[in-house]
């Protein structure tokens, strides 16, 4: 994906949510907070990994420092640096590693997604897989009180991913590609 402008970085990155993850109610808590333009949506334009580390670092500061009515969760979206999933995979290790440094375990957490996302002991191909995939590789920073108070008024967000598979099954490769993705 190297040679993409951020304009068309972030453009896919909105189709993706605007069509998957809000459009098909992947995660039913997206929809209000980006209606409200509280996802903020960062590329990076790292080169090593050790850079990428250190716009998380920065990232992690501002989303703490900044009231959650302004920025709620953010989308440090990198375009080409993981290619392959297993390396991104890797990486989320350390990523992980930098939230209990800033001490933020318990008050931010990380989700992610790739364009080669696998859950293990699936196929490649298997619908369910595409919960989490996204034209990019991408670190979604979440703040933990956000999230609890959103499933604390969603009944039954354990159902959430079973739901999502269900979803994504009847929809089919077919029905992926025709949202554009």
């Amino acid at each position: 994906m190297a040679g993409l402008s951020d304009d068309e970085v972030l453009s896919q990155t909105r189709h993706w949510l605007e069509a998957a993850v809000i459009g098909l109610n992947l995660c039913p808590f997206a929809k209000a907070v980006y209606v409200k333009n509280q996802v903020r949506l960062v590329v990076s334009h790292a080169r090593h990994a050790d850079d990428l580390l250190e716009e998380l670092d920065r990232e992690l500061d501002l989303l703490v420092a900044t009231p959650a009515e302004q920025i709620d969760t953010t989308l440090l979206i990198h375009p080409s640096l993981f290619q392959d999933f297993l390396d991104f995979n890797d990486f989320l290790e350390i990523a992980e590693d930098v939230i209990d440094e800033h001490d933020l375990s318990g008050v931010v957490q990380l989700a992610s997604f790739h364009p080669g996302f696998q859950f293990d002991g699936t196929e490649p191909d298997d619908m369910g897989n595409f919960s989490n995939r996204a034209p990019f590789s991408i670190l979604h920073l979440l703040r933990e009180e956000s999230v609890e108070r959103a499933v604390a008024s969603f009944p039954q967000a354990e159902a959430i991913f079973e739901q999502n598979i269900a979803t994504l099954e009847k929809l089919g490769p077919e029905g992926w590609k025709a949202l554009g993705l």
